[in-house]
């Protein structure tokens, strides 16, 4: 059977054919995709867990029990997950564990372009880099078997360009492997991870390590491309595809099973060839691996980082033009255009969708000159103009605590500039990692206030659910978790549910809690446009262009469907969707729903000035 599939769908139906019985993740991009195509499959059992340490734990349990079990998130994601995965290498497993950690090379939806394969050097477990959608689900499955003929969880890397790319995947569903539980096997010294066991455990490790690098000698993962043997290129990943596109001629060693390294395979290779160029986005990985060998070659054999940047994404173009500048290498190029185009495109930052109530948020935190500590989500996008109301922003759940941080440390001298701080944080975010910054807030005295910006959904990475939205990755309905009540249980009394679309309600309510002492939140509760089923059945606003006075408020409030035109505002009615933020802050009724003009009917919405 053959199918077009992207490489996180491929990675799932390697998850499926190899017999996985378990998938619990975190969402969050380029990963994001993996789980629910799982499911899609016909995965036994899939979820989205509360954090990726929490999903990585699920998965252990699972595979503590015998069963084949998998974890998925992005790079960032591995670090909230790397207490259960360190520990987990010193355990073992007893049924099959992989995890898949997709990295972000090129920073196109994260807060850094952090290189996860020193993950698995530190944690010591074996790392799998798959090149395209068929080594996606080729290496998925095998993954399964090393992770239990090793006694190891296994760590599968995929970037950007490969989880979204998409390949034709060929395989047969009748070699499926059908999911199975062995049942937990007890055994203290393995799985009661305490020092005396822990040392015992670590020698276990390092013969594993051993075992490992003897099975990369000859593992079909790991092979060598004869070619010209003038230029010979350590690669892997889908840094494979870009240098075998640039250099379709050369020798190359493309390592499958990128840790630990082969290392008889690699001085094999390294010594038949004349030059050895690292190919590899982001860190030299391999290049510093292969170099720590101490292979008897000359330094002048090796070409590495010199070559190549540091920064982001490779091209077959960017790899020849950077070996270029190498004439031992007798590669002839000019510098390519940036992605072969010379046409010079406008800078489009994003922007919060029409009708979305964090707009509203921002819009009133700017106007009360609040100084907010925001977090990761797509209200992260308050940062640019003209709402302007995100002045710091660290990782998942740091909103909390940054700010109570600040609070505590202006208590040794006044705050030069004299705003407020806020903490903005979204729902399925406070429920990763903002609960226990939050107790730490209300438990040691804190006066900090935090907005929980609740739209109902996961909806950067794609709208999954989550524990407040009352329903489960497998379809199940389920009782929604209250988010208010669960600040109270943390500590805080001081709790209000409002609807940001009230506009004076809000603002007024979030001035008021600003002025209150001790800890204070606000659940900002609307359904995200993409999730709100009021939303077909708007009208587009209209602007009267008569009563329009041209005073600028509307712009002022960054939705992308209203614009300025020849000297009055006016709304683009194809990105409108009705929601009627901007009638409540023109001073002058020129917005509402009935389409204007002279003899215009009352507006359906009323107006009111809120500036």
């Amino acid at each position: 059977m053959k199918q077009l599939l992207s490489g996180n769908e491929a990675v799932a139906l390697g998850a499926y054919l190899g017999g996985a019985a378990v998938a619990s993740a975190y969402p969050g991009t380029p990963s994001s995709e993996i789980t629910p195509a799982f499911a899609r499959f016909g995965g036994p059992y899939a979820e989205w867990a509360t954090n990726e340490k929490v999903a990585l734990e699920v998965a252990i349990g699972a595979a503590y029990e015998g069963a084949r079990a998998f974890t998925a998130m992005k790079h960032i994601g591995l670090n909230v997950a790397a207490d259960p995965l360190f520990s987990c290498s010193y355990t073992g497993i007893n049924g099959g564990l992989v995890v898949v950690t997709a990295d972000d090379v090129g920073i196109y939806s994260s807060q850094n372009e952090q290189d996860n394969r020193h993950m698995a050097r530190a944690a010591k477990v074996p790392l799998l880099e798959p090149s395209d959608s068929q080594e996606c689900m080729e290496f998925m499955r095998l993954a399964f078997e090393i992770s239990e003929r090793f006694d190891t969880p296994v760590l599968l890397r995929t970037t950007t360009r490969v989880s979204h790319s998409k390949g034709i995947v060929e395989y047969d569903p009748e070699l499926r492997t059908p999911p199975a539980v062995n049942g937990f096997k007890i055994d203290i010294s393995k799985f009661v991870i305490m020092p005396a066991m822990a040392r015992k455990r670590h020698v276990f490790v390092e013969e594993r390590t051993r075992a490992l690098k003897e099975y990369g000698e000859t593992s079909s993962l790991n092979r060598i491309e004869w070619g010209d043997s003038s230029i010979g290129v350590i690669t892997s990943g889908v840094s494979y595809q870009h240098a075998k596109e640039a250099l379709p001629d050369a020798s190359f060693l493309k390592l499958g099973l990128s840790w630990p390294l082969p290392p008889g395979l690699v001085e094999t290779f390294v010594k038949r060839v004349d030059k050895v160029v690292f190919v590899e986005e982001v860190d030299p990985f391999l290049e510093s691996e292969v170099r720590l060998m101490g292979l008897d070659v000359s330094s002048h054999h090796f070409i590495g980082k010199e070559a190549f940047t540091l920064l982001g994404e490779y091209s077959a173009g960017l790899i020849r033009s950077s070996l270029a500048k190498f004439p031992e290498l007798g590669i002839d190029c000019e510098k390519p255009t940036d992605h072969g185009t010379s046409v010079s495109l406008p800078d489009r930052p994003p922007v919060l969708c029409p009708g979305c109530s964090h707009r509203a948020v921002f819009y009133t935190l700017n106007r009360l000159k609040a100084i907010v500590y925001g977090d990761i989500g797509c209200y992260t996008l308050g940062v640019f103009p003209p709402l302007n109301a995100t002045h710091a922003c660290l990782c998942m759940g740091a909103s909390i605590t940054n700010n109570f941080g600040g609070e505590k440390a202006a208590q040794f001298g006044e705050r030069a500039d004299g705003r407020p701080r806020v903490s903005v944080i979204g729902d399925s975010t406070f429920l990763h990692a903002g609960i226990v910054g939050l107790i730490n807030a209300a438990y040691n005295q804190g006066n900090t206030k935090i907005l929980i910006l609740d739209n109902q959904t996961t909806a950067m990475t794609g709208h999954q659910d989550h524990a407040a939205t009352g329903k489960t990755l497998m379809g199940a309905s389920q009782k929604p978790l209250d988010i208010a009540r669960l600040v109270q249980a943390c500590g805080v009394e001081d709790v209000k549910v409002l609807d940001p679309f009230d506009l004076r309600t809000f603002r007024r309510e979030v001035k008021a809690a600003l002025g209150r002492p001790g800890p204070s939140v606000i659940v900002a509760t609307h359904p995200c446009v993409f999730v709100d089923p009021r939303v077909k059945g708007r009208q587009a606003i209209c602007i009267d262009p008569e009563k329009c006075s041209d005073c600028g408020v509307c712009l002022k409030f960054g939705c992308p469907g209203v614009y300025h035109a020849n000297g009055k505002a006016a709304i683009e009615q194809s990105v409108c969707n009705g929601c009627g933020m901007c009638v409540q802050f023109c001073p002058t009724d020129a917005a509402g729903t009935q389409k204007a003009g002279k003899g215009a009917k009352t507006l359906a919405i009323s107006g009111g000035g809120e500036r």
